[in-house]
């Protein structure tokens, strides 16, 4: 089966997570604090995703596996879903949306890179084709870097893309681990699943959080609890679900599956534009639009070796 459903799925949802960015900043400026972002999104989620699992019957299946395997849906969950929407919630208070999104392409590269750290047969293997194109977006992303930071790279620069390289390494890193639990085990579960999962895997540090919100700031503003909704739906749920729906397409195909992960490298173009229109933030420098059209560039190669693959037929 072709790939590129599976690349379209994974445009689809790049457009959804870009509302991550955008409302992550819009909050910011509005005072709002990264722990209260962060855990209001999850309480936002968890009843929305319960409801749509509950309605297609997958409660009583995802009950069973996370009380047979707590341990890894509550260590991946925090990977994937906690460790990343923390992390790209502390960054928006140190750059514009369009920065943070497009230094979250870092992303393209963490997937195949962690391969040999994830898995023990042929999909160990890096494919060299996606590191290549990988390579390009990284080139992009410290042009865009220094672009926004005057051609420098002063401490304020290096902690947005450390924190970013955190969440761009944590959110793959999860996702392919808790996909690779479920094969091993025979259990079949569609992206709805677990992405409500994994939300619950991570409740203990969002609810951590919200208390230590609490303890700073006291209870968010209404604005600020409209806005984290806003992310929980647009991001949390839909934009999670089409990418994981997408990934599970590819999970049998290295090279699909890293096809799959560069989609997300469009954020950049909508961030951006969003960011411009609707935030007031400033238009890119010329270094930094530069290193916005290499990530484009470096997207759309993958895509080109990706539509080339074929997939192996997956359940679910």
């Amino acid at each position: 089966m072709s790939v590129i459903p599976a690349i379209l799925l994974g445009l689809g949802s790049a457009f959804f997570f870009t509302m991550t960015y955008v409302l992550n900043r819009s909050m910011v400026a509005t005072g709002g604090l990264w722990a209260w972002s962060t855990s209001l999104r999850c309480f936002v989620m968890l009843p929305l995703l319960f409801v749509v699992v509950a309605m297609k019957g997958g409660w009583p299946p995802l009950w069973a596996e996370l009380r047979r395997h707590p341990r890894e849906w509550m260590l991946w969950g925090t990977v994937s879903f906690g460790g990343c929407y923390s992390f790209l919630a502390l960054s928006a208070h140190h750059g514009p949306s369009w920065l943070i999104a497009g230094s979250f392409q870092i992303s393209a590269l963490a997937g195949p890179l962690l391969s040999p750290f994830i898995y023990t047969d042929e999909r160990r293997r890096i494919p060299l084709k996606a590191v290549a194109m990988g390579s390009v977006i990284i080139m992009g992303v410290l042009l865009m870097q220094m672009g926004h930071f005057n051609l420098t790279m002063p401490a304020n620069a290096w902690l947005v893309l450390l924190l970013v390289m955190i969440a761009a390494f944590s959110y793959p890193l999860g996702n392919r681990r808790l996909m690779l639990h479920l094969e091993r085990e025979g259990v079949s579960l569609d992206a709805g699943q677990r992405v409500l999962g994994m939300t619950l895997g991570a409740l203990p540090l969002w609810l951590a959080e919200a208390a230590h919100g609490y303890a700073r700031v006291g209870w968010p503003s209404t604005a600020h609890v409209v806005q984290s909704a806003g992310v929980a739906v647009l991001a949390g749920v839909i934009g999670t679900t089409l990418f994981f729906r997408a990934t599970h397409m590819a999970a049998n195909n290295p090279l699909g599956l890293a096809a799959v992960e560069a989609t997300q490298a469009s954020e950049l173009i909508f961030a951006l534009v969003l960011g411009v229109l609707f935030l007031g933030e400033p238009w890119p420098s010329l270094v930094s639009f530069t290193g916005a059209l290499l990530i484009v560039v470096g997207m759309v190669l993958y895509s080109r070796i990706g539509q080339s693959a074929e997939l192996e037929p997956v359940e679910g």
